[in-house]
């Protein structure tokens, strides 16, 4: 009986039981409800293949999809003084960043890198709205004046794609100077005739939108993108009508002028290659290279070399006798 109990049963347990299925292996989409396996969705770039809801994406995610082989440079960021108010609600400031970065496994909420797009050196920035709602804080404020200052030095294009709540509360009016420092930023680079594109993905809101986010020579968003800087329910309880259907999404905003693309994630990169090299005045971008020609050969083989006599085949030999 010991046998049996030790041994055949946990062996027959092991076998029929139930294997446990990782949490992380699917995503239910917020728009239509559709189960998504992970690796269809990665490959997809976060985007729902039933619906085509864009769902949100991490700066890193979005530059390997955007540069040459997945392949860019950080640019380093100057880090600002931490917690400069002291600044205490239900937690501790420096505890809420604590937290923001172990979630998101960023320092801050935006990442500047730089690489090529198309063969064409860029340098790109990225909020993070996962890292506290992409909120705009003096670290943001450094990153978008080190990513200006960075492509004067290449003599590159600045794009950037926007989301964030605005302003970050716990560093006050901290936070709403850097509207006014990102706008010297930008101008930096109109000064220097270098193109300044802005991605406005969902959502972006509030500060971001009343300075960096629409200061662009070009200004493109996602489909359904939410763009406004007070939310419609703000302005409905404001004004007490309703607001029309798709108010403050990328569409409407579209027909209405504020933007100049509305634009699918999958076909960002391709147009992003072709904008910015219309505005630097370059030659359409190459789709593909041709493989090198073969060698000529003179029809009675390689020049300098004999060609080999062809073996006979082994049945044809007569064998040897004594």
């Amino acid at each position: 009986m010991n046998w049996i109990s030790n041994y055949v049963r946990p062996r027959i347990n092991s076998i029929f039981s139930r294997r446990e299925v990782p949490e992380n292996l699917w995503t239910k989409c917020p728009e239509c409800g559709t189960m998504l396996f992970h690796r269809e969705l990665t490959d997809n770039l976060n985007v729902c293949t039933n619906c085509d809801h864009h769902m949100a994406i991490t700066p890193r995610e979005r530059f390997k999809a955007l540069f040459d082989g997945g392949a860019f440079a950080e640019v380093e960021v100057p880090a600002p003084v931490v917690d400069p108010l002291q600044f205490r609600d239900q937690k501790r400031y420096p505890d809420r960043m604590k937290a923001a970065q172990k979630g998101s496994g960023e320092t801050e909420a935006m990442l500047v890198a730089q690489g090529e797009m198309g063969r064409t050196p860029v340098v790109a920035a990225a909020q993070d709205f996962s890292f506290m709602g992409g909120s705009m804080g003096m670290y943001v404020g450094n990153a978008i004046i080190a990513a200006a200052q960075r492509a004067v030095e290449a003599k590159a294009p600045l794009i950037l794609f926007s989301a964030a709540g605005g302003a970050r509360m716990q560093e006050g009016i901290l936070s709403l100077m850097q509207m006014p420092r990102t706008t010297v930023a930008v101008e930096m680079l109109k000064e220097a005739g270098l193109p300044y594109i802005v991605v406005l993905t969902h959502p972006t809101t509030g500060g971001v939108t009343a300075s960096y986010a629409m200061l662009g020579d070009v200004h493109i968003a996602e489909p359904n993108a939410l763009i406004c800087f007070a939310g419609p329910r703000v302005i409905e309880q404001t004004i007490r009508e309703k607001l029309p259907e798709g108010f403050q999404r990328a569409e409407y905003l579209l027909d209405h002028g504020m933007l100049d693309r509305v634009t699918p994630r999958k076909d960002m990169r391709e147009e992003l290659i072709t904008i910015t090299r219309m505005l630097l005045g370059l030659s359409p971008a190459i789709k593909g290279d041709l493989p090198p020609p073969k060698p000529e050969q003179a029809e009675d083989g390689p020049q300098g070399t004999e060609e080999a006599p062809a073996e006979e085949p082994q049945d044809a030999v007569e064998p040897k006798t004594a």
